[in-house]
């Protein structure tokens, strides 16, 4: 249920549920972390792409399968949600950078699922919408996500009203990075691919570990982490690489 096409240094994860807006279940989850896992472990990957098949981006979670669980005892429902949860964190986490691609209509878990990318781009005529409250359940696994984005008291709203939005305040909520009109969406995403592939691999991976670590650490421990981090990067052999290129005017040799 997740297609995967590897255009040039992009891979492109593209969940494929069409007929119920490329809702997340059980099947997509587990194929979404797995090729998660196998990009990340791949040096022709640069940049991941997450994109939904047809009109939609995701409808979020699969309420038939959610209903189906009414029988499961609270430990199962339990750890059905941590492996939900563990799809937003793997995200998160990649160390190959994540790029959103929004189109149609993005809902609840389909929101969470696009604040868990790095940089979000998304056609004009997308619409954004948190139904959880709506349906007697809480939008509790992609809240850490959301909030990062959005901050405590815009979530607050968002959660509670359950009020549709446009692609343009979604940008303007934090949500979104860029908009474009739909026949230009394939080529912003290439655009912010493109000034992904620039850095330097490691740097980009060191860059979502390090941001992760400082939001974790103590104040008192941010000036010993930070200092160490450059300073081993510094001394790397991408590091060495990337400022000789620079010094040289030519192109890093990460450079394709």
């Amino acid at each position: 249920m997740v297609r995967t096409e590897l255009r040039g240094e992009d891979l492109w994860l593209t969940l494929n549920r069409p007929e119920v807006g490329n809702a997340l279940d059980p099947t997509v989850i587990e194929g979404m972390g797995a090729a998660l896992t196998r990009a990340a472990r791949d040096d022709a990957v640069r940049a991941i792409v997450i994109t939904g098949a047809g009109k939609h981006f995701s409808a979020g979670a699969d309420l038939n399968y959610m209903k189906s669980m009414r029988g499961a005892s609270a430990a199962d429902n339990e750890a059905d949600a941590l492996r939900t949860q563990g799809l937003f964190a793997a995200v998160a986490a990649s160390p190959k950078p994540v790029v959103a691609r929004v189109q149609g209509a993005a809902r609840g878990g389909g929101v969470g699922l696009l604040a868990a990318a790095d940089v979000v781009v998304a056609a004009d005529t997308a619409t954004f919408v948190f139904t959880e409250v709506r349906l007697g359940i809480v939008p509790a696994i992609i809240a850490p996500f959301v909030v990062a984005r959005t901050g405590t008291a815009l979530a607050r709203r968002l959660f509670l009203t359950g009020e549709s939005f446009a692609a343009a305040d979604a940008a303007a909520f934090g949500l979104v990075d860029h908009v474009t009109s739909p026949d230009a969406l394939d080529a912003a995403v290439e655009r912010v691919t493109g000034e992904i592939r620039r850095g330097g691999p490691q740097a980009l991976a060191e860059v979502k570990r390090l941001l992760a670590d400082v939001a974790l650490a103590a104040p008192a421990e941010v000036a010993a982490l930070t200092a160490k981090r450059i300073a081993a990067l510094r001394a790397s052999e991408e590091g060495q690489e990337g400022m000789a290129a620079f010094l040289e005017k030519r192109p890093p040799r990460w450079l394709k």
